[in-house]
């Protein structure tokens, strides 16, 4: 395996989160009989370019299969983060009413809407079978991969963009160099690619390792990106903070070479400080991570042996990376708590066989603790189960396992 940006063969391994199968494909009762297929998930470091990313790369046709089943829409939080991106850019004069904003990996077409009800004509990207939710919702939607075959659909019937987002997708699609390539064919010079990504400060600061997983293949920090974009004669303009997923970077980029922000250069300068592109900060984070994990462990172990019954709330990727983990599986967690519409509810957990169940069972079965297992939006989701009714203990799981009553 080489590095993902420079292609660096000698890469040094950072964290082994053991094998793991694919954490989105949640099985079926009939599934459960059968011998599931695990991957290797360890998280390795660049020492040249300063990227963190995986050293094993799953099939994209088996990671985002057809009948893939996240929902953007699902997520309030994302929704309102897509709201406020749109109408950040909107504010800075990227785009204007009528003019093309094009979103790679657009999923139920949820940052389009945001776009689209400000003007924006809009298209979207997307593999999987997600694709015709977009378009019955009325979000003009390809399903395909994005690829340079896309990219001369776009153009040919669509025109060029002035603006192209890729959230929570950068770091989600194989081949760097070739989405970097398509990305830039794309654009002309007033085009602004603008992408969100989990922020490997966020990671190594909150100790957010559950975003640690199969469909994500890089772990960005603002050193490596800039390094990735100026190898295609790309700029990085400007480069912030977000909240969205526990703590994202969003990074805007145009073609040729532009000056950095004063901001995006307070970031990198503040990574720098922190020696977040240094093998020994990764090190110190990796050590961290095996303590969490065998504290989470003894806390769940402890309740469960007073009889008390556990369960889950919500049933994310994320989620189901720390379950994995730490082995946590149907003999500690009685079952996992979903949002009402979810596609997951009446399968099963993959790897740890957790059922996943409406959220309303819950508030019938009062079970004496309900594990916050998306912690990283953890208070607006225990204020939320507290206000439909759960009158139990909640359980954050990270950054330190503790009972919240």
């Amino acid at each position: 395996m080489r590095c993902q940006i420079c292609g660096n063969p000698k890469l040094s391994l950072v964290l082994s989160l053991g094998h793991q199968p694919v954490l989105q494909e949640y099985l079926t009762e009939e599934k459960l009989q059968e011998p599931e297929v695990t991957y290797p998930l360890n998280l390795v470091f660049c020492n040249i370019c300063g990227l963190s990313q995986l050293d094993y790369i799953i099939d994209p046709k088996l990671v985002f299969m057809p009948h893939y089943p996240y929902r953007t829409g699902l997520t309030l939080m994302l929704v309102r983060n897509f709201d406020s991106l749109a109408e950040t850019m909107h504010e800075a004069g990227h785009y204007k009413k009528n003019d093309l904003v094009v979103d790679i990996g657009s999923n139920d077409g949820t940052l389009l809407q945001q776009f689209k009800k400000r003007g924006a004509k809009v298209v979207g990207i997307e593999p999987t079978n997600v694709a015709k939710i977009a378009n019955k919702s009325g979000i003009p939607t390809l399903q395909h991969y994005f690829n340079a075959g896309t990219v001369k659909d776009i153009r040919k019937k669509y025109g060029t963009p002035r603006v192209i987002a890729a959230t929570n997708v950068f770091a989600h699609i194989n081949d760097t160099a070739g989405l970097v390539k398509n990305i830039k064919a794309l654009m002309d010079a007033e085009t602004v690619f603008v992408s969100e990504s989990q922020y490997l400060r966020d990671m190594v600061e909150k100790f957010a390792f559950d975003t640690i997983y199969n469909e994500h293949l890089r772990y960005y920090g603002l050193k490596p990106m800039i390094h990735l974009f100026a190898l295609h004669n790309m700029s990085v303009i400007d480069a912030e903070r977000i909240e969205a997923a526990g703590g994202s970077i969003r990074v805007y980029v145009k073609k040729g070479t532009h000056p950095m922000s004063a901001r995006a250069k307070k970031l990198l300068a503040e990574e720098k400080k922190m020696g977040l592109h240094d093998l020994k900060t990764l090190h110190s984070f990796a050590k961290r991570v095996h303590d969490a994990k065998h504290n989470f462990v003894a806390l769940l172990t402890k309740l469960k042996k007073t009889g008390a019954r556990i369960a889950g709330i919500t049933s994310a990727g994320r989620s189901n990376a720390l379950l994995g983990f730490t082995k946590i599986n149907n003999t500690l967690l009685d079952y996992n708590a979903e949002k009402k519409g979810s596609p997951k509810i009446g399968m099963y957990t993959p790897g740890t066989h957790i059922p996943v169940v409406d959220e309303e069972q819950l508030i019938q079965d009062q079970p004496e603790y309900a594990v916050v297992l998306s912690w990283h939006i953890g208070e607006e989701l225990m204020k939320k189960t507290r206000a439909a009714g759960y009158k139990g203990k909640f359980v954050l799981p990270l950054p330190v396992a503790r009972v919240v009553r």
